[in-house]
């Protein structure tokens, strides 16, 4: 249950506040004056904290400034008995969070307390996404090895340029991270991008999905839904695993390309779009087409740039770096303080067979990072990643 702290000189106010909160099930902590209450309050272990205008030594608005220039983002609720209007909206420009008249009113209380707690929800949820956020765009293309070099070169030419671009290579290599580069250094990067597994869609539904659909057209499109290519309008459209797609949607999309419309399933009415799609395969197309099971128009609409992606295995002299991007971050998401690799454990998972490529390699990390000590060693990793030694 939340814990909440009470600023206020009027022993009978905090008293009479105790007893309502703590029926209510809220831990209650107290302070006479305000300089009491700010050092309380930076501790940062309340959740809401309701606060007195009128004390002597600091009063409330004093508190308020002295919390926000400490960078309490606890939500603050004044409360006065000589309230008026312009004190409260003084309080509230300044930044707290609710201004509650005396005599206090239950119902008034428990509300505020209630969207309160919403707030810090919210805040805490903001701070995740930015966690997140900052974790994708720090994310960067890493290594220095010949093919890499040549992928970032390709990157920085083509980016800002609205050419298609297949991405090729072998599962777990990082296509998806080459498309987000792409996108990021674009023109289109305030936009949407937009993703799609063509191999994790049904047949049956991959036009659904793409195109979108109609109300009606068919016995669960109970309205009418957007598909990912007019979501994407504006920005980035990625077409993952594209050599899954089924024959009939690849006719559709090949059409979207050429003439930039679409229309949606059960529709009639030709929707304009505006996306720059980009795709990839861990297929060969080439033999795909050979085979009747790709188009072979689609593929030089797509292929106007091609970027591959190569394996870990062919690029181990930069499994050092990644090793160490991946522990700091791993470290970092499960709040443990950092640990390190010796110079045998990178040395062996150099020697390692990566049939999973980059994931592989983010998930072994992983795995020693929870399984072994400070210092992860040779040994750990020929127990726990299994490598084969060349």
């Amino acid at each position: 249950m939340a814990k909440i702290l009470i600023i206020d000189d009027e022993r009978a106010i905090r008293r009479a506040l105790r007893e309502i909160l703590e029926f209510e099930g809220f831990e209650i902590d107290e302070a006479e004056n305000g300089k009491e209450g700010v050092d309380k309050a930076k501790s940062g272990v309340y959740e809401i904290i309701f606060c007195d205008i009128k004390m002597p030594l600091m009063d409330g608005m004093e508190v308020l400034d002295e919390l926000l220039k400490s960078k309490v983002e606890t939500p603050l609720i004044m409360i006065s008995g000589h309230g008026n209007i312009d004190t409260a909206v003084q309080a509230i420009k300044k930044g707290a969070f609710d201004f509650i008249e005396k005599p206090l009113d239950l119902n008034r209380i428990l509300v505020t307390i209630r969207n309160a707690k919403d707030k810090n929800s919210l805040v805490e949820e903001t701070i995740q996404l930015k966690t997140t956020v900052k974790r994708f765009k720090g994310s960067s293309i890493i290594g220095d090895t010949e093919g890499i070099i040549h992928i970032k070169e390709m990157i920085e030419k083509v980016a800002p340029s609205d050419a298609r671009v297949l991405i090729t290579g072998e599962n777990g290599t990082g296509k998806e991270l080459v498309a987000r580069s792409l996108h990021d250094n674009s023109n289109r990067r305030k936009m949407p991008f937009i993703e799609v597994n063509c191999a994790a869609i049904p047949s049956e539904l991959i036009e659904s999905e793409l195109f979108g659909h109609e109300k009606g057209a068919f016995t669960s499109a109970v309205k009418d839904k957007k598909g990912k290519f007019e979501l994407a309008s504006g920005g980035t459209l990625f077409l993952d695993e594209i050599g899954d797609m089924s024959a009939s949607a690849q006719a559709k999309v090949l059409r979207a390309l050429q003439e930039n419309v679409i229309q949606r399933v059960g529709g009639e009415r030709d929707v304009k779009v505006d996306c720059r799609v980009l795709a990839a395969t861990n297929k060969d197309l080439r033999k795909e087409i050979a085979e009747g099971r790709f188009r072979e128009d689609l593929y030089h609409r797509l292929a106007v740039i091609l970027i591959h992606v190569p394996s870990l295995n062919e690029r181990r002299d930069d499994i050092p770096v990644l090793a160490e991007h991946f522990l700091t971050m791993v470290c970092a998401e499960h709040g443990v303080a950092r640990k390190s690799f010796a110079d045998d454990a990178l040395f062996a998972l150099q020697q390692t067979d990566w049939s999973g490529n980059i994931r592989e390699l983010r998930n072994i990390v992983e795995r020693l990072v929870i399984l072994c000590g400070d210092k992860i060693t040779g040994s750990d990793v020929k127990i726990f990643a299994n490598p084969k030694v060349q």
